[in-house]
């Protein structure tokens, strides 16, 4: 999400250092944790060669067995669909392979260090991505209530989105001490992110989006919360997140993770599959050359049918092939609601209270379709106007949020006509994609009625909605007011001495089971407290240089809330 009406923090983030996204939940250094010589940890080594079995080949379940197998243990990726995840992108049948389109994450802000560190040891480029008004992206269109406004920075909109500006920017400093927690998050100042965030999440975790919108006196105005909502400060608007808790919100603009987006050159997937194919130069107990691919013989187990505990607290898991196999340790990284309807599980997996916070996650469903187009003809001049003939377009017509990519002049490029959220994602749900296509193209003819897009048009269009994604059932988690108690459970589940010994040994990772959902950050931050987890298990430890997440857990733990 970047900022239509930027947020405060978009005033100076030019000016200094992305901060790391190790957010106000739990302010841990993962970017630092990754860096540092001594390593990750190390294992007994009497416990090399055990095997582990990671569930879900998305990123979070690629990074972990990719640490694991570092460490000398043997992991056991399982995968139903596809190694990626929500990382998944695509191309187009017939088309240039370079043309594709990344249909769940495509665009990833600097604060996510944790993140970068796996960029860059596979070798991916990043690029600015297009989102409105950002520096890169040529021009934007706004159109409300069939009224269009052009701009290529926000000081070309009307007066009206600069009074919603400077509400926002209010409404987050009278009511989320916002400056104060952005220095003490870019200063790493742990006592003074606890003291800010243990004051707000009393003060606000039973509070929606919207009603602490309407809490401030910044805005009263329904007008300019209606703007808001329509084009915010995010890629489609905002009002698609105003039912969830204004918590989850602070945690994005806290943190700036709703700005100077990058998108990955060549697409998201090649992360985890680089991954998955990578032969670690400092390796433990395997021979030089080792890798994932080379531990699976290629490719990770089929889809996991059945998960129990059997003697000895052991884990055993039943695949999609008939194969049961038996472990000391095991760590689930798809979402949480697999657990609940497409695995056969034993109750004694979990404690009760974390089958509950499982239960009451709260998923948001997402859509996108993207089209081929044979050049980037949205960067031709209107002889009329001396404007763009097209822009990067928000709407509140069916298609939303409308994305322009190119590849180069008289290049190939790609067009994303519509990425929609929670109601507005579910209007699409029963048209396949030449229908939305067809939808999508009659919103746009609206705004652009001397623009004959289907004429560009060189291929089929390629569509997703993940709530009907069978492995995935959803976007990505989302709050509602009243469940941090809930997250704080499933996210602390990796520290395993506070839980009864028969429940240890399967450990819960993913961006769903992170402080900051949907975005891959989260889930490689989760993903190396399971790593944590499963070292501590096996009776290893870090360097005392080096402390995990685990070994500082009493000093930064999250807050905890009452639960009479």
């Amino acid at each position: 999400m970047t900022s239509t009406v930027p947020t405060a923090a978009a005033h100076h983030a030019d000016v200094q250092p992305p901060i790391t996204m190790f957010g106000p939940d739990f302010p841990y250094a993962y970017d630092d944790f990754l860096a540092h010589p001594a390593g990750l940890g190390q294992i007994p080594a009497v416990e090399h060669g055990k095997e582990v079995a990671v569930i879900g080949g998305g990123l979070s379940g690629i990074i972990t067995a990719y640490e694991l197998m570092k460490m000398g243990l043997k992991p056991v990726v399982y995968e139903a669909d596809q190694i990626g995840g929500r990382l998944r992108t695509v191309g187009f049948e017939g088309c240039d392979p370079s043309l594709t389109a990344e249909m769940g994450a495509m665009r990833f802000p600097p604060s996510s260090t944790a993140l970068q560190h796996y960029i860059d040891l596979v070798g991916l480029k990043t690029r600015p991505f297009p989102n409105p008004l950002a520096p890169d992206t040529p021009s934007t269109i706004v159109d409300l209530k069939g009224e269009s406004h052009y701009a290529r920075t926000v000081d070309d909109l009307p007066e009206v989105y600069h009074q919603v500006m400077d509400a926002w920017n209010a409404c987050l400093e009278e009511g989320a001490d916002f400056s104060d927690m952005n220095r003490a998050i870019r200063e790493r100042d742990v006592p003074r992110i606890r003291e800010i965030w243990a004051r707000l999440v009393e003060k606000l975790d039973n509070q929606t989006f919207y009603g602490y919108l309407c809490d401030s006196t910044a805005f009263k105005s329904f007008r300019h919360r209606e703007i808001f909502g329509q084009v915010g400060f995010g890629t489609g608007g905002w009002d698609t997140d105003f039912p969830n808790s204004i918590l989850e919100i602070l945690r994005v603009v806290y943190t700036e993770a709703d700005d100077h987006h990058r998108g990955i050159v060549g697409g998201s997937q090649q992360l985890p599959l680089r991954l998955w194919e990578r032969e670690p130069e400092k390796i433990v107990h395997w021979a030089q050359g080792t890798s994932l691919a080379s531990l699976h013989d290629g490719a990770p187990r089929p889809a996991v049918t059945r998960l129990n505990r059997t003697a000895g607290n052991r884990i055993t898991v039943t695949d999609a092939d008939g194969d049961i196999r038996t472990y000391e340790a095991a760590v689930f990284t798809a979402q949480s609601w697999m657990l609940l309807s497409k695995i056969a599980c034993d109750d004694a997996l979990f404690p009760i209270d974390h089958w509950t916070a499982m239960e009451r996650t709260h998923y948001m469903e997402s859509s996108k379709l993207f089209v081929p187009v044979d050049r980037p003809f949205w960067l031709d001049t209107d002889e009329e106007t001396g404007r763009d003939v097209m822009s990067m377009t928000l709407t509140d017509r069916m298609t939303r949020g409308t994305y322009l990519l190119d590849n180069g002049p008289d290049q190939p490029a790609v067009i994303c006509l519509s990425y929609t959220w929670c109601d507005d994602s579910l209007k699409w749900l029963p048209l396949n994609a030449n229908e939305r296509m067809e939808v999508m193209l009659k919103s746009l003819s609206e705004i652009y009625p001397n623009v004959d897009i289907r004429s560009h048009i060189i291929g089929n269009p390629v569509t997703v909605s993940w709530e009907n994604e069978p492995y995935f059932m959803g976007a990505f988690k989302a709050n509602l007011p009243g469940h941090y108690r809930y997250q704080r459970r499933l996210f602390t589940h990796f520290m395993q001495d506070r839980l009864p010994e028969d429940k240890r040994g399967i450990f819960l990772a993913g961006d769903d089971i992170s402080w900051t959902a949907g975005w891959a950050e989260g889930a490689v931050q989760t993903a190396l407290n399971a790593v944590w987890g499963v070292m501590h298990h096996f009776g290893g430890g870090t360097d005392a240089s080096n402390p995990g997440p685990g070994d500082v857990y009493d000093e930064i733990a999250p807050v905890e809330l009452p639960e009479d």
